[in-house]
Formats: structure tokens, sequence, C-alpha cells
């Protein structure tokens, strides 16, 4: 095909600027594996298969692990260049992994949250950048070299083919957090040319609408904002005289089957479905109001996600502001909540296959094919919970938190509340988002049936983030964030590592840079976190983080909501037409990356 056009539904949150994969950013990131490779891919075949996640190599051709599992040596594939001609190489990945750490203002958890290294001995700041500037990355001089070969930094080089991770303490899963964000890598040595990183407190702006070179199979080509991004297939891919038999075994690093990609932002959900019917897209994102037109129509297939993918819904509730800090008031709300009815109302979760018009009023005209009821988009479940991982959650076998007034209003009682008293809850959603919006229509409702009013303030998309950041931000700023918070502001949450450990780190930590928007940490939750990156031993692991859960069931600082059926929330998936696209991967995160297909590796016909 000439031209593979997607529609999807929103403009990625930071643009096109690699630099914010620091913070889980950009999303939906179109530029995953297309123009963005990591060193360590997923199996997604197995991965989607079966829920057998594998890690295999990726621009990394393989890799070691010492016996005590603190030491990762990657080695690098050879002779691969970034799209401009820079080449690709142990210093670059030096250079990206420590701009990070410099990024995050020194945070010792700058990778996605884990507290993986000892940056004790590291100096990384404006004098280094200046030096890296001065020298290049290509063919760095001797003084960058001995830098980067400096053992007492926890990443450093031996040659230009090899770079070392030296881990304060095992992780079983290290190359996991590799697979997505951080372990995308991207030309560091043009990022140096063209402004640099930027500072802790500004990233460089330059790349938002310009990206930084990739080593992948597509190159970006033009780009407006909120409208659109194009792509073209790079003459210089490295990957593009790779056998079939390769791309088999590896299907994330085929070169492509479109030579120009086009995607483009839809707002509309009947424009998408639109594009769709009439060919003017081959994928489109298809959400609530026109679902019902592809669950009805045989010449449309949609994607499902698996049940052990990691997609969730959940609000937090902050225990750093009056009266949300009292226990008894966050328990008594996790029970008011209806959450079949918030599946329901917001999250279209009973949609209905039916020919025709349907008027539930007179049944017996309509329906009349008997079609069976779409189950329910949210599914219950005890937080945190990343079910490709299930024997590191849930270890206490609860119940989801059921909806029961009365529950609710016995534990006020029991505590000698009276809700009366209680100021107007904020609860601020994001401006764009009508399913966001309904959803904290129906929380505000719910929670009137005990006492609690609730105060929705629509924001633009650029005021509702600021406040959010690291767990000591949103502690910080608790007062600006509100009694409730719709982890980011409703939509469906994906992880940002392919381990074990990612949902404790970016829920219930208090090293989370992202994620842990009610700001909320206990020491027996965070040993059970600290455990994952301190032992090797999962019986300590699950010990601990069986206590952990308990405890959390028990505090209750987020309402879980459910986890997702559906490829998008509020019920909807990519879309294609039978006999025009045959299979394509997504994102081995379950979301946590992009939303939209890693289109590389769609297939026609």
């Amino acid at each position: 095909m000439k031209t593979l056009t997607i529609d999807a539904s929103a403009w990625p949150i930071d643009n096109l600027n690699q630099l914010y994969a620091l913070s889980e950013l950009p999303w939906p990131n179109w530029l995953t594996y297309t123009v963005y490779q990591p060193l360590v891919f997923a199996n997604e075949t197995a991965e989607y298969g079966n829920g057998n996640i594998q890690y295999l190599p990726g621009l990394a051709s393989g890799w070691t692990v010492s016996a005590d599992g603190k030491t990762y040596t990657f080695n690098l594939r050879q002779d691969i260049k970034f799209s401009n001609g820079d080449s690709f190489n142990a210093y670059n990945v030096w250079a990206e992994e420590y701009g990070f750490y410099y990024l995050s203002g020194n945070s010792s958890t700058w990778m996605e949250s884990y507290d993986f290294f000892n940056m004790t001995n590291v100096h990384f700041g404006p004098s280094t950048i200046a030096t890296l500037t001065s020298s290049g990355l290509n063919t760095p001089t001797s003084q960058v070299i001995t830098m980067m070969e400096n053992q007492n930094w926890p990443i450093y080089v031996t040659n230009s083919s090899q770079i070392v991770f030296h881990l304060a303490s095992p992780f079983l899963w290290f190359p996991g957090a590799l697979v997505v964000y951080d372990g995308l890598m991207y030309d560091v040595n043009y990022l140096l040319q063209n402004g640099g990183f930027g500072t802790p407190t500004q990233f460089n702006q330059n790349f938002n609408l310009s990206p930084i070179p990739g080593t992948g199979p597509y190159v970006v080509t033009g780009e407006s904002d909120n409208a659109y991004v194009s792509f073209t297939q790079s003459s210089s891919y490295w990957g593009a005289s790779l056998t079939a038999s390769q791309i088999k075994a590896q299907p994330l690093l085929d070169p492509g089957h479109a030579t120009n990609v086009i995607v483009q932002v839809k707002a509309d959900d009947l424009s998408r479905f639109t594009d769709l019917s009439t060919g003017a897209a081959q994928i489109s994102e298809i959400q609530a109001s026109d679902w019902s037109s592809v669950t009805g129509n045989s010449a449309y297939q949609y994607l499902t996600q698996p049940p052990w993918n990691g997609e969730v819904a959940l609000i937090g509730l902050n225990p750093n502001i009056y009266p949300t800090n009292i226990t008894a008031v966050r328990q008594a709300i996790v029970h008011a909540i209806n959450y079949t009815q918030l599946s329901v109302t917001a999250y279209q979760g009973e949609l209905k296959p039916y020919v025709g018009p349907e008027y539930p009023a007179w049944s017996q005209f309509y329906d009349l094919g008997n079609y069976s009821a779409y189950q329910g988009e949210l599914k219950p479940y005890v937080g945190p919970k990343y079910p490709a991982w299930s024997q590191f959650y849930d270890l206490g076998n609860y119940s989801a938190y059921q909806y029961n007034i009365a529950m609710a209003k016995q534990i006020l009682a029991n505590a000698s509340i009276n809700t009366a008293n209680f100021p107007a809850f904020a609860l601020n959603v994001q401006s764009g988002c009508q399913a966001c919006s309904t959803a904290a229509q129906v929380v505000k409702t719910d929670l009137a049936a005990i006492g609690i009013t609730v105060d929705i303030t629509i924001q633009s998309t650029s005021a509702y983030y600021v406040p959010y950041g690291t767990y000591s931000t949103n502690v910080a700023n608790a007062a600006q964030i509100g009694q409730l918070a719709f982890v980011n502001s409703g939509f469906g949450w994906g992880p940002a590592t392919l381990t074990p450990a990612d949902y404790w780190v970016t829920f219930v930590s208090n090293t989370s840079l992202w994620g842990n928007w009610p700001g909320y940490s206990n020491p027996t939750v965070q040993a059970c976190v600290n455990a994952f990156t301190n032992t090797n031993s999962i019986s300590t692991i699950q010990s601990l983080c069986t206590a952990a859960q308990k405890v959390i069931y028990d505090q209750a600082p987020y309402a879980w909501l459910g986890t997702f059926s559906l490829w998008l929330p509020y019920g909807g998936s990519l879309v294609w037409k039978t006999g025009v696209v045959s299979h394509f991967y997504v994102d081995p995160v379950w979301t946590g990356e992009s939303t939209e297909p890693i289109f590389n590796t769609v297939t026609f016909g």
C-alpha cells in the first residue's frame, strides 16, 4: 500500500518530544518502534497469545547477567545508523540515560520510578553536557571515552558496542524496564547540536514538533500541531535487508508495508467512523457513539484486550487533604461509588449489538435478531493489579470494593463522622473528554447519597496536568489537586515498564515519578515496593506484598474502578475493515506507551 491512514482521537500529550519519556510521555506516542526502537523487545506473539512475557533482543543484540544479578552487560547491534546518518553506539546510549537522570533533577529513581542505581558518584550536569557537545558522540574524544568508561558510575561503556548497567541490588526483570520509554533510543548527537537537553525545569522545546531522529523504519516528514503527523519509510533503515525469517522471528523489526503513513487527529467519533467506512482511513479509533455500528456489522474487526492486559481505571482519594485524610471517609467513598453504573454510563459497558433502530420500551418490535448483550467494559478488580504478573498482586485474595450505600453510611456513623460539616470535594476533569465529564457526574451523584458535595471543574489539558508529577510534588500540591482525582483524568492507565513491580512503584510508592496522584505512601507498602529491587527471593517479595495489599485494601487510597476488555476506554477500540487490514501489533505495555498500532507491523489483505 502506498499510504496508510490512521485516525486517532487525541493529539499526544507533550507533542513528539522524546525527552518526556522521563515522565512516561509523550502519550500516545505514535513514534514508538516506528521511529524510536528500544534496546529490548518483548515477544509480542507470546505476550498477546498466552500472556507469556519474554524479553528479546532489540537494538541490543543480547545481554549477560552477573551471578549476583546486579550487573547487566548489553551488546549492541553494530553498523546501525540513525536516520540522519549519525552512529548508534554505546556512547549514545550512555548519554541518553544520563540525560534523563539530569532532567529528573538528579533523582535516584529517574528510571521510571525504580530505585535501581546508586547515583552517589555521578556528576552529570551542564559542564558535562558542554563537553559532550564539543566532542560529539559519533567518534568521541579520549577525554569523553574515559568519562564514559568510569566504573564508579552505575552505567558505563566498555567499548563502542557494549554498555553496562550496574544495579545497586539485583532485579530479575531489569530488561523489561528498557522495552519502552527510557529504553527507546534517540540520536543524542543530534540533540546536542540542536540546543541540548534543556534544563530539569524546562526541557528543550525544539523537539516538540521536530522530533529527534531515531533508528526505526520510518522518519517524520511532516506535522501540524493537533492535526497530523506524516511518516515515510526510511531509505537508510538498518533492518531493510532483514530476511523474511528474521522478521518472522521478530516482527517489530519489519521495514513496513506502506510507503507513507499519516496519523491524524479526528476529535469527532462520527468523523473517524466515516473515514473508516469510506476508505479514507484504514484503521480508526471508534468509541462509544459509533461502537454499535462496528459490533453489528461483520465488515469490521476490532482489537480486544487479553485477560492479562494491564490497562486500568482508578480514582485517587487524597490522604493529604481534609477530609479524605480520614481513613473512614475513604472507606465510605469506595463503597458509595456505583461501579456498575459507572461502567454503563461513562465507560459504555453495556452496549448491545442490534439490527436497525432500537426502542427498549417496545422491545417486542426491536432487536428481533436476539443478539447477545456486549459484556461490561470495566471488570472489577482489587488494586493495584497488573494481571500479567498476577503472582505479585491481590495476594490476600480480597473481594473488589462493592457498591453498598448502607455500608458506606455505617462506616461514617461508626467513626462519628457527619458529612454535613465537610467542604465541597474538588474533582478536576480534562476538557475535550466528554466521557471523563460523564464519569465525574456519576461520582458526584453517588457521593451525594452519603452527604458529600462534589464540585467538578473542567480544565484545559495543559492546566489539568500542572499540579501532577512525582509523589513529592503531589503531596506538596495536595490542595491544588483536591480530594478526588481520576488518574489520567479517567482515561485508562497502562504500565510504563514490562516488569511485575510496575504498578507497585507507580501507584503506591514514595519513589513514583508519575502516577501516584493522591500522594499515598505507607511503610509496610514501601517495604513491598523496595523488595523488588533489593532481593532475588520471590517468596520474600510475595510475603511483603501480601502485607502491603492488606494495608492498601484497608486504607483505601484509591477507588479501583476496573480493568478493560476493549483497547480504548469508554467503550471502543482500534477498528479496521475485513479484507483491508489483516494484522498488526500494538503496545507491549497495554496502552501505556501508545493507543495506535505499531504501524510498521500493519499487513494488508
